[in-house]
């Protein structure tokens, strides 16, 4: 075996020493990741204990999967403190962007001052209580229009009925919208879904994006292939094909530790994208490069 196909040592939350079967583009882009720093405490909130996933650990993955570039999204973990993600910002400098969580009372002031430093969206969470407890369609429209201003999008994490349910509104949104997680939809209902339906007009009118990531949380096949998430996102794919991300959600801290292997990941991208290299570079670099304004 070649240099490019093993690793000598393990990557921290990463399974395996394989690398990705197809060498990925220069400024491949990982959409959705954390990073988790000691040195900043949790929210009072949060009971978990999180892990330990800093700056230089995240680059050792991106030493394995070979992306440049990567979003740093602050987890349900830090509350409203985004310090760790933009220390994180900082450590990565120009090849970074992040996404942060504010509550709505958040200033102008302070948002010019996340501008500033990397951040280049909001991130809702409609699935777990926030530090502020649960997450309301008032608040989502609240942030939507901060961010709005600044040309910013909104992330959600949410469940299918929930955008189902939200649907009237999201077709309204000030902000574009990007969807964590696949739509974290059943991928043995796929395109059938009532979630991917109403995905559809919000895809199609061009302000909505969709994370490919996380398919393991969905999954009943599991790793290393999550076969039974192909058809999904195959059809994602084909739906919106400039308006598609893909994400690897290290260090995955919905699975047990050492579960998921990134290099697999990265394999069923390309299954998704049906091995068109083309179409899998472009939502590798040019789609991310658009929504958060690297250098093309």
């Amino acid at each position: 075996m070649n240099s490019w196909s093993t690793l000598s040592q393990p990557v921290p939350h990463s399974l395996g020493l394989d690398r990705p079967a197809r060498r990925l583009p220069p400024m491949a882009c990982d959409c959705h990741m954390h990073i988790f720093d000691p040195r900043f405490k949790p929210s009072p909130h949060w009971t978990r204990q999180p892990p330990l996933a800093p700056v230089a650990a995240y680059r050792r993955l991106q030493e394995r999967l070979g992306t440049t570039r990567a979003i740093v999204v602050t987890p349900s973990t830090y509350g409203t403190d985004n310090r760790c993600t933009l220390d994180a910002l900082a450590q990565l400098g120009p090849d970074a962007r992040g996404v942060a969580v504010v509550d709505p009372y958040v200033s102008e002031a302070e948002l010019d001052e996340l501008a500033s430093r990397g951040i280049r969206g909001l991130r809702l969470n409609f699935v777990t209580p926030q530090s502020w407890g649960v997450t309301t369609p008032d608040l989502l429209i609240t942030l939507a229009s901060k961010a709005s201003r600044l040309g910013w999008h909104i992330q959600l994490l949410l469940h299918p009925d929930q955008l189902v349910e939200l649907a009237p509104v999201l077709e309204k949104l000030p902000a574009p919208l990007v969807v964590d997680h696949l739509g974290r939809i059943d991928p043995t209902e796929g395109s059938s879904a009532q979630a991917f339906r109403l995905l559809m007009p919000l895809l199609e009118a061009g302000s909505t994006w969709i994370k490919l990531s996380g398919a393991y949380m969905r999954s009943s096949v599991g790793g290393p292939s999550y076969a039974d998430t192909v058809p999904l996102g195959q059809a994602l794919v084909r739906a919106a094909p400039h308006r598609i991300l893909w994400g690897s959600d290290w260090p995955h801290t919905t699975e047990a530790a050492g579960t998921v292997n990134d290099a697999a990941l990265v394999d069923l991208l390309q299954a998704w994208c049906g091995d068109d290299a083309s179409l899998m570079d472009r939502i590798l670099v040019d789609n991310p490069a658009k929504l958060y304004g690297f250098a093309t």
